[in-house]
């Protein structure tokens, strides 16, 4: 797929470097975003603490060498409600549990879903104009909002997730427009129910995607992926962001047996965990990625968004992700 990058206009090196979205939050962000949610300050409050957090972030991947950025997503809480405020036809239940002791706030489809004005473009172009490296454009997917939401409105899962399709696009059309190269389409719960994958979660996908001049990654983590392989490589994206070094690269052994035919965003960084990876570490995940795939369609990320990270933590796991394949790109030259 490196032929669509240079089509773009966009001349990425072997093993090129990203993140998935996320980085963490300043203190004073998150105390001030709790203000908001009890209503004791407006939204255009949060505004310039998230411009300066996303600065910092955007300075700090410069600094690290990062090769393909993200803005960071400061200015965003849980990646399904953010989308659901932004959507007219939902309504937010109270806490619900996610995951360990991590509490969200559940969408509930009330109505008609309908896509209003964009939920991501200004921020995307304000980080994207403080680089000369592309900003990914990330949007959470129609499969993943559906999956993660109450569902009192449309008459089924299906319906109602292309529904959510069809009105998302409009947000991927609106980044396009604005000038993102590369989008980045959040499914993390496309594994949830494997026989929705053909039945229409991607047919979802195609309608984000068709006939958009755009180079397209989904994002899949927490996943059964033995479940969905090889099947899952039927959808039309361009690249895979695939969670493999908290599975210990177990996937690799399915790449074996059926070969993986897209690039892909290989995780080689686990961000679970408050460990940083050593250096010979990453280079062996990085190693076992080139055992099964062709560098030229390896991407090297870390497995998921580094937002439940400590600062200092998330810096030192870009820096031996970006070591790892820096080293590697040097012993393939």
């Amino acid at each position: 797929m490196r032929e669509k990058l240079f089509e773009l206009g966009l001349d990425v090196p072997i093993l090129p470097t990203t993140a998935v979205g996320s980085y963490p939050k300043p203190e004073k962000l998150e105390r001030a975003r709790l203000r908001f949610l009890k209503g004791e300050i407006e939204e255009e409050d949060l505004r310039p603490l998230e411009e300066k957090a996303t600065r910092e972030w955007i300075e700090i991947q410069e600094e690290v060498g990062l090769d393909i950025f993200v803005d960071g997503e400061m200015y965003r809480g849980d990646m399904t409600a953010y989308f659901a405020r932004k959507l007219e036809g939902f309504e937010m239940s109270g806490l619900v549990r996610s995951y360990g002791n991590r509490y969200y706030r559940k969408p509930i489809i009330k109505g008609d879903i309908d896509w209003a004005a964009s939920a991501t473009v200004d921020y995307w172009s304000f980080a994207q104009d403080l680089t000369d490296k592309p900003v990914k454009g990330v949007v959470t997917g129609p499969y993943t909002m559906m999956d993660w939401s109450f569902n009192e409105y449309y008459a089924d899962r299906k319906e109602a997730c292309l529904a959510l399709a069809k009105n998302l696009r409009k947000e991927v059309e609106a980044l396009v427009e604005a000038g993102a190269k590369i989008i980045q389409i959040d499914e993390p719960a496309l594994s949830a129910r494997p026989e929705e994958l053909s039945e229409f979660a991607r047919d979802a996908m195609r309608i984000m995607t068709k006939n958009l001049d755009a180079y397209f990654i989904t994002h899949i983590c927490y996943g059964a992926f033995e479940f969905i392989y090889p099947q899952m490589l039927e959808l039309p994206v361009d690249n895979f962001d695939l969670e493999m070094s908290n599975s210990d690269l177990n996937l690799t052994k399915l790449f074996e047996k059926e070969p993986f035919t897209k690039d892909i965003s290989f995780g080689v960084i686990d961000v679970h965990n408050h460990v940083v990876e050593d250096e010979k570490t990453t280079e062996a995940r990085l190693e076992r990625a080139l055992q099964v795939l062709p560098p030229e369609k390896i991407w090297v990320d870390p497995d998921c968004g580094l937002k439940t990270r400590k600062k200092k933590e998330a810096i030192e796991k870009l820096k031996r992700l970006v070591s790892a394949a820096r080293d590697t790109r040097n012993k393939l030259e």
